[in-house]
């Protein structure tokens, strides 16, 4: 039962499809199937963002090709690259981010949804920052955030949480990455203040809530 998936599962789903990028590391890409699976007995759509050149999104859809309530799926991102930094992004060991860098066409993600033969989610192109109330999902039941700076993780935070169903399920990339030092300062302000159950796996921050 997909449900029910085990991590074991989760990498022979990755063994059949392969990674089309090297920007996701197959023992974490596995947690992201494992947790958007038990979502599935969750009601509301799942977002993504940061969908970059679509690794996560294509399994995402694989999942929800399998469930039965025919639910939305909504994805976000510049298409632009990384945004500037902002000061709790600094890291002497993340200098090769840069504004521009991990930019991928809003093209080349649909051609890859086309070859791999699976419906195109809803794709939203901009920053998150400039999202509003009319761009999210009435309710969420999962969320896959990988913005890689504070304020890309803060946004979407505050844009998805009063839509989150009870007993959603948010994960966080790049959590533990010392690299990208915003994601977890951003998570860390965002749980100071609102309720979520926090597990760190690999560098994943998985909340229930």
């Amino acid at each position: 039962m997909m449900g029910n998936m085990t991590i074991r599962e989760s990498l022979g789903l990755i063994a059949q499809h392969g990674i089309i990028s090297d920007q996701v590391q197959t023992n974490e890409l596995a947690v992201i199937i494992q947790q958007a699976a038990k979502a599935l007995s969750i009601g509301g759509a799942y977002v993504e963002f940061g969908c970059y050149s679509g690794t996560t999104s294509l399994y995402l859809q694989r999942l929800l090709a399998t469930d039965m309530r025919h639910r939305e799926f909504h994805v976000y991102d510049s298409f632009e690259g990384l945004p500037e930094k902002t000061t709790p992004d600094i890291s002497p060991v993340g200098e090769q981010f840069i504004a521009g860098e991990l930019a991928a066409s809003k093209k080349a993600f649909i051609l890859n949804f086309k070859k791999a033969g699976l419906p195109l989610p809803v794709i939203h192109k901009g920053w998150f920052g400039n999202l509003n109330e009319e761009d999210i999902p009435d309710m969420i039941a999962f969320a896959f955030l990988d913005g890689d700076y504070y304020d890309s993780i803060l946004d979407p935070l505050r844009l998805i949480w009063p839509h989150l169903s009870p007993g959603a399920i948010v994960v966080v990339d790049d959590y533990a990455n010392e690299a990208l030092p915003g994601a977890q300062k951003a998570v860390d302000k965002w749980l100071q203040i609102h309720q979520g159950k926090l597990s760190v796996i690999h560098s994943l921050a998985v909340i229930h809530t």
